[in-house]
């Protein structure tokens, strides 16, 4: 479980998160939602301590990010954030690969291999494992990147905007595959996410935040309200169910 206790962010003086408690259960899929702004990207950030915490306390399974040794939370959890850049040359397997480092410390064996080969295919990178990054579509390096993370095989996957550059039928696929991940292994899953219709049909649980503050934390069918997302989004929403599906109707 990550837990979050009064935590506050601030750069260059401006806040960025203001007081944020919460608990993210373990086993789920959790999608961080809100406008632009809201701070998803630094909680996350936070989260894998790729910036200091400032103020608060956030653990994982009870390890302390801010004093856990780097190796042992390399291989607690993975994080793939929004910049991700790498030499073009690369093939998608070399970059999946990199996924495996924390493990082997630059001797990979016959498990590390299988855990590729098993990210490559959870991606549904096959037919293209070969090919160098730069010879690919902008959705098949999300994806690559998104399977090198993956191939980490930590208990904790944090993707932030993994549906950056996919098409529709890519970000439906990619976000099945997560969900399915979360479901069959157990992995805790949390997606920084734009479109909420993503997070109504495929997270467990929602976290909604908005200037920074913490507006909403709860089961999926729980924050799916017109109200809620009001709050969220500073729109007027409806709520339309569909099935044992909420699908939350904005485009008008």
């Amino acid at each position: 479980m990550i837990n979050i206790q009064s935590v506050s962010h601030s750069i260059q003086g401006q806040t960025i998160l203001s007081d944020i408690s919460l608990s993210l259960p373990k086993g789920k899929l959790s999608a961080l939602i809100g406008p632009n702004g809201a701070g998803k990207s630094t909680l996350l950030s936070l989260i894998a301590r790729l910036h200091a915490l400032q103020h608060g306390v956030i653990t994982v399974d009870g390890l302390d990010v801010s004093k856990t040794p780097s190796r042992t939370l390399a291989r607690k959890l993975a994080i793939l954030s929004q910049s991700n850049t790498l030499a073009s040359r690369l093939t998608v397997r070399d970059l999946v690969s990199f996924g495996r480092f924390p493990h082997h410390n630059g001797r990979p064996g016959a498990e590390d291999k299988n855990k590729v080969d098993e990210a490559i295919a959870a991606l549904g990178l096959g037919e293209i494992a070969h090919r160098f990054l730069d010879e690919i579509s902008g959705g098949q390096r999300q994806k690559a990147f998104v399977a090198m993370a993956y191939a980490q095989d930590t208990d904790y996957l944090l993707l932030d905007e993994p549906l950056n550059n996919l098409d529709m039928k890519s970000a439906r696929a990619l976000m099945q595959t997560l969900h399915e991940l979360s479901e069959q292994s157990g992995k805790t899953i949390v997606v920084v996410l734009h479109e909420i219709n993503y997070a109504a049909l495929y997270a467990d649980w929602i976290v909604g935040l908005r200037d920074g503050k913490l507006i909403a934390n709860g089961p999926t069918h729980d924050i799916l309200t017109s109200e809620t997302i009001e709050t969220i989004f500073d729109f007027e929403a409806e709520i339309h169910q569909i099935g044992d599906q909420k699908l939350v109707m904005h485009y008008r």
